[in-house]
């Protein structure tokens, strides 16, 4: 049994109208944060990235598959990982049923990770998923994205992630995050947007779901009890890469 208070229907009415008003803050604090992100500057992308994908290779221009709004999704997935993240895959378990809204919203949707194309296919098939997901193996694109990292950036301990230095504690080889690009009429390609961390959390819809449970999250540590979906027990772990 938990630690909330048993009280009567109109104690209960008052309670929750108090939270209603909270709930109403955040909602338009997120409207603003929203208009806000819509302002941002833009950079344009001169550099030349190459990725290689079920059709062969592909520049990021290319990715675009022909619409306006391009959001790639740094899946970690190292090059001698046996299999992606935990925490990535459940990100991932929320895509395939956006895909028809997002393409027909000028939208597409692509995974990029570090690891072999064939690593990624058989990933990708054992999870059963059907939203692009390429390889950046051999590229810079996640380096120059601050998404992967190398041996002597992890010796060293300085880690730029998330706009800023990470603690030497929280650093891997490779972290998630999404960054966002637009192509305009002449083919020139801008970077508009990357949130990193806790920042994509508002795609998870289960996180959500869960927060409106009486348990809530329920967790030890971030994502704690996420696992791949064909590896779930009575009992989720209490660890995550991604924590």
């Amino acid at each position: 049994m938990s630690d909330n208070s048993i009280v009567s229907r109109d104690e209960w009415l008052e309670a929750r109208k108090t939270l209603l008003t909270l709930e109403k803050e955040e909602t338009k604090l997120r409207d603003k944060i929203r208009a806000e992100r819509l302002k941002l500057p833009w950079v344009r992308v001169d550099k030349t990235y190459l990725f290689d994908t079920p059709q062969g290779k592909k520049s990021l221009a290319d990715l675009f598959d022909g619409r306006s709004q391009l959001m790639i999704y740094h899946f970690m997935f190292g090059p001698d990982w046996d299999a992606g993240c935990p925490g990535c895959s459940f990100l991932s378990d929320h895509i395939d049923g956006t895909l028809p809204h997002l393409n027909n919203h000028d939208v597409t949707y692509v995974a990029v990770s570090r690891a072999p194309l064939e690593k990624i296919e058989a990933y990708k098939k054992r999870m059963g998923w059907k939203f692009p997901w390429v390889s950046s193996f051999g590229s810079d694109f996640n380096f120059d994205y601050h998404v992967s990292f190398t041996a002597e950036e992890l010796e060293s301990g300085k880690i730029y992630y998330n706009f800023g230095p990470l603690p030497r504690d929280q650093a891997h080889d490779e972290l998630p995050g999404m960054s966002v690009f637009f192509r305009d009429d002449a083919g020139n390609v801008y970077h508009t947007y990357s949130d990193y961390a806790r920042g994509g959390e508002e795609v998870l819809s289960t996180l959500m779901i869960l927060d409106r449970a009486p348990k809530g999250r329920n967790e030890t540590g971030t994502l704690s009890f996420v696992k791949r979906h064909d590896e779930y027990e009575e009992q989720a772990s209490g660890q995550s890469c991604c924590a």
